[in-house]
């Protein structure tokens, strides 16, 4: 599953007809539309025959009764980042999480780290950010650190092709870790 995205999880059967509920995790429930595709943890591929957003609830083609749908409760639901791509649509200056992953962290043209991870916590969401290996070693830095996703605040500019995020006053973050 490495290049599936964890999107959402089935909850309880609802109903006779197969719907089941539907926790979505994912910015974009746009991609929960009729015909959508998506694998589960347990290997197995499902196509959306309908969705409801108003009651958070989705029905799959062939799970038409609520005894057959039962068996999905609890999956865990992915997609491709390629259909995600194709499925989602971004704004200027929006990324995908995946995108961001592995990008250099560069201040003043000198190397902080990479992101290792996103975290959402409920004001921002925060880079994780492995510190250069060189900085740990020769000025005693921490091992990780986090930033702000804020736009021209500490973060500068986003080249995904290069994995490149451009920053400012991230190094004094890093420093009061």
């Amino acid at each position: 599953m490495n290049n599936k995205i964890y999107v959402g999880k089935l909850g309880k059967a609802v109903g006779l007809k197969g719907h089941l509920r539907l926790f979505i995790d994912s910015d974009f429930p746009e991609q929960f539309k009729k015909g959508a595709i998506f694998s589960t943890n347990k290997k197995l591929t499902l196509k959306v025959a309908e969705y409801i957003p108003s009651r958070d609830l989705i029905k799959f083609e062939n799970y038409d009764n609520l005894e057959i749908s039962k068996k999905l409760t609890n999956q865990e639901l992915y997609v491709s980042q390629e259909d995600s791509k194709n499925n989602c649509n971004l704004e200027k200056n929006e990324y995908f999480w995946f995108d961001i992953i592995d990008c250099k962290i560069i201040e003043d043209k000198k190397e902080l780290g990479y992101v290792k991870d996103i975290h959402r916590y409920p004001l921002d969401d925060y880079l994780e950010v492995v510190t250069e290996t060189k900085l740990v070693d020769e000025l005693k830095l921490p091992k990780t650190f986090l930033i702000p996703y804020k736009r021209d605040t500490y973060i500068l500019s986003v080249d995904i092709d290069k994995k490149i995020i451009e920053t400012k006053d991230c190094y004094a973050i890093l420093e009061n870790s």
